[in-house]
């Protein structure tokens, strides 16, 4: 039960793609903390499960497109900070990576900082306008376009994410379930520093709480930093399967990504992988020495990162041969 003060003074905090995997856990924690919370969608009656969270009427919906200014301003009316999530790993319809990372991204920008509100931007560990990757490219120009826009915004670049729903882990173990191999593209050297959802949304909540300084980069990593190829022995053993690894060579990965690419532009037909993902599992994602030493880290925030041996196994379970059971039922 919340106390009384809430609603004498309450708090207002606007989320953008807050139906998202990470928008959820952001949402959560926000209104754990006393925050009314609008999240701005833009398909509003697809999303009524998420007024569920909080006490009655501390959660709200507003039907916004990133798109259009007007929709930004009446979302961020009587906010006192805002969030924006909003992401795609492959173009979807009219939500093309550029609309989505840059040009939607800058007009929320350009809307709090007229309306004087705080805001954090939520981008991804290793973007860099000269990126290979569509992708990583059309994040770091996100990133430019709000440091433009908001001199004062917090960036978060967060590595990949993990959680009960996350699209890696339970990608990879789903894999396992039908082929006799693990693919290690470019051989699975590449270093990855996972960081859990739970985690990004408390870094998300204490900018909101003014915990962190403005107008900053922090770059947020897991406890643990591990090859590819580590990864993927870990999902192996937590859901006790046991498989040989096949060297993908990079070439071959992003053939593959690409037909997998085209076949998912086909209706009911999912998109399994694409060649800018493929690309990207040849990169390093962790956190850069630099952000260590300026302490622009979850740790430097007070925040301790959650390991994967304590998370992975609460969702990874069912992708066991005989799920929560250690052997069939007879």
């Amino acid at each position: 039960m919340l106390e009384p003060e809430i609603y004498q003074k309450p708090r207002l905090v606007t989320v953008f793609g807050g139906t998202g995997f990470i928008g959820r856990h952001v949402v959560e924690n926000l209104t754990g903390r006393g925050y009314r919370v609008r999240i701005a969608v833009r398909c509003p009656e697809k999303a009524y499960y998420m007024l569920q969270i909080g006490d009655v009427g501390q959660t709200q919906m507003v039907r916004t497109d990133i798109g259009d200014k007007a929709a930004i301003a009446r979302a961020l009316a009587g906010a006192d900070a805002a969030v924006y999530l909003p992401g795609a790993f492959y173009a979807q319809g009219k939500n093309n990576l550029r609309k989505l990372h840059v040009e939607g991204a800058e007009n929320v920008a350009q809307a709090a900082a007229a309306a004087k509100i705080k805001l954090v931007h939520i981008s991804a560990l290793s973007a860099a306008l000269g990126s290979k990757t569509t992708w990583l490219r059309s994040k770091a120009q996100g990133e430019e376009r709000v440091q433009a826009a908001c001199k004062k915004a917090v960036i978060l670049r967060p590595a990949p994410v993990f959680g009960a729903e996350d699209r890696f882990f339970n990608r990879f173990a789903n894999w396992a379930r039908f082929t006799p191999f693990m693919p290690l593209f470019g051989g699975g050297a590449a270093k990855f520093q996972p960081v859990y959802v739970g985690d990004v949304a408390e870094m998300i909540a204490r900018c909101v709480d003014g915990l962190v300084p403005q107008g900053k980069i922090y770059e947020l990593g897991g406890r643990e930093i591990l090859t590819f190829r580590a990864l993927m022995e870990e999902i192996l053993r937590i859901i006790r399967r046991r498989r040989s690894f096949i060297t993908v060579p990079v070439p071959l990965g992003l053939l593959w990504g690409s037909l997998c690419g085209l076949l998912g532009r086909l209706p009911l037909v999912p998109v399994i992988a694409t060649a800018g993902q493929i690309r990207m599992l040849g990169y390093d994602s962790v956190v850069s020495s630099a952000a260590r030493q300026e302490r622009r880290t979850l740790e430097g925030a007070g925040i301790s990162p959650r390991g994967l041996d304590v998370i992975l196994p609460a969702y990874l379970w069912r992708f066991r041969v005989h799920g929560q059971f250690s052997r069939a039922l007879s």
